[in-house]
């Protein structure tokens, strides 16, 4: 559902341009404010689904966020829109912070990749629904049907979570059974880090409307990257820190995180920018580009699954490497090739390969991260490999806008998106050429990453605690 409107909306957002007038750089903080608000919350949110159990945290997120799609929906004014939106990021924070947790926890390490690679295939699904559903929904019904057909889905939702989430435990923290034991939630390191992400990802997303010399976004880099020094400052003095930075000396966890984190830099952009020239530029209406999304959203449905599976057999590195290759080769295919009159099978054939190689890296990479974790961490690192994922959603779009918008000054052409038409395409697909090749040169840097982690097949057995017909607890070894 979140990555289902997280496609639709994107689709709308010329049309709310146009109800609203205004223009693009202003109704882009739609899609920018919800996924700030996922990023600041989305640490807090797992661990604390860690503490107090998954499943009142999940569900308390599907509750927002239907709140919030309704509100989204009945918006009078573009900044109530907004507002609801970021709203609606709180709502998916919880969703996402503790979902992918919830689904690990009943898995084997064997069998962990299995699990992120069904898990990846939601994540396509709903990528293809995204832009089909929110292209038929804006020519049929408006824009506002985008954030109204959350509401009844959401609320299915919530009463099957109920009922799935009822008795098992999966729900449930490995800490939940015994509440005299259970750490204290870290206050402070919620804040500072939501502080310093929100100081940092707010300057990078006003780079192109404020310049780098601004005032205001220097004083908000340094806020931020002083916020982020006292926040590692206080995780590693605290006594049950909210994220334990001691985690990042083991080699999977960190290498991991930075390839991931690179991977997504190196992707991001071209779902924001790739949809736009095939409006702006090709004059595709949101229907046909949302029927057009279908083929690379299907490969990452197709390939996820399969993926996992091979890499809990085969390792991690073959899979995370060539996931990275083939999404390099895409990119530079389209650096070199992509024009004002290309050909949409070119294009479309481009991002299915990039597609392909997302659903080879994605799964095996979170695997290794995983299996290098505590089960008493899994909601706070899950929620940190998608905190990589928003993070890098951000920084890549308004970097790849600063590119082109650039890029087109340079030209002579406005400098700006919301000029982009037929009759400037030119300037406009000069500019997506360097952002290509800089999303390429990203994807080789993660591939010299994967290269220098290593791998690991095996874990080391992980002690379980069997209770036997008496009550009486024994420690028998059991599958990491």
């Amino acid at each position: 559902m979140t990555v289902v409107d997280h496609g639709s909306v994107i689709i709308a957002l010329p049309e709310i341009e146009s109800h609203f007038s205004t223009d693009l750089p202003t109704v882009q903080w739609i899609i920018l404010g919800y996924a700030l608000a996922i990023s600041v919350l989305l640490l807090p949110m797992g661990r604390l689904g860690d503490l107090v159990g998954r499943k009142q945290v999940y569900i308390g997120g599907l509750v927002i966020f239907v709140l919030a799609a309704a509100l989204a929906g009945t918006s009078p004014s573009l900044n109530l829109l907004i507002g609801a939106k970021v709203l609606q990021g709180v709502g998916s924070a919880m969703i996402q912070g503790n979902g992918m947790a919830t689904i690990i926890s009943v898995f084997s390490g064997e069998e962990r990749g299995k699990a992120l690679g069904f898990h990846l295939s939601v994540v396509g699904t709903g990528a293809i629904a995204g832009p089909a559903l929110g292209g038929i929904l804006v020519s049929a019904l408006g824009w506002r049907s985008v954030f109204f057909v959350n509401v009844p889905i959401g609320l299915i939702t919530i009463a099957v979570s109920l009922l799935v989430l009822a008795g098992g435990t999966a729900n449930r923290s490995p800490r939940e059974s015994s509440s005299l034991d259970r750490p204290s939630f870290d206050w402070g390191g919620a804040l500072l880090s939501a502080f310093a992400l929100l100081a940092l990802l707010l300057v990078v997303g006003n780079l192109n409307r404020m310049g780098w010399d601004s005032p205001a976004i220097l004083i908000g880099a340094l806020t931020g990257v002083s916020s982020l020094g006292v926040f590692i400052w206080w995780e590693l003095r605290s006594a049950a820190p909210m994220l334990d930075l001691r985690l990042f000396r083991r080699k999977l966890v960190a290498l991991g995180i930075a390839a991931g984190w690179i991977a997504f830099l190196g992707t991001s952009a071209a779902r924001f920018m790739m949809p736009f020239y095939l409006q702006r530029v090709l004059e595709y209406s949101p229907r046909d580009i949302g029927l057009l999304m279908i083929p690379p959203a299907l490969c990452m449905v197709i390939v996820g699954p399969v993926t996992g599976q091979l890499s809990d057999r085969f390792g991690w590195r073959p899979f995370t490497f060539s996931g990275l290759a083939l999404s390099a080769v895409a990119w530079f295919v389209l650096a070199t090739r992509l024009s004002e009159t290309s050909s949409v099978a070119l294009v479309i054939a481009m991002l299915m390969l990039q597609s392909t190689g997302t659903a080879l890296f994605n799964s095996p990479n979170n695997s290794s991260i995983m299996s290098a974790v505590e089960r008493s961490s899994y909601g706070v690192m899950s929620s940190l490999t998608q905190l990589v994922r928003n993070s890098a959603n951000v920084i890549s779009v308004a970097v790849a806008t600063a590119v082109i918008v650039f890029t087109m000054g340079s030209l002579g052409v406005e400098a700006s998106l919301d000029a982009v038409s037929p009759e400037v395409a030119g300037a406009f697909v000069r500019g997506l050429n360097r952002v290509f090749w800089m999303m390429g040169g990203l994807l080789v840097i993660g591939m010299i990453i994967v290269l220098a982690r290593g791998e690991r097949r095996r874990e080391a057995p992980e002690v379980v605690r069997h209770t036997d017909s008496r009550g009486a607890e024994s420690n028998k070894g059991g599958r990491g």
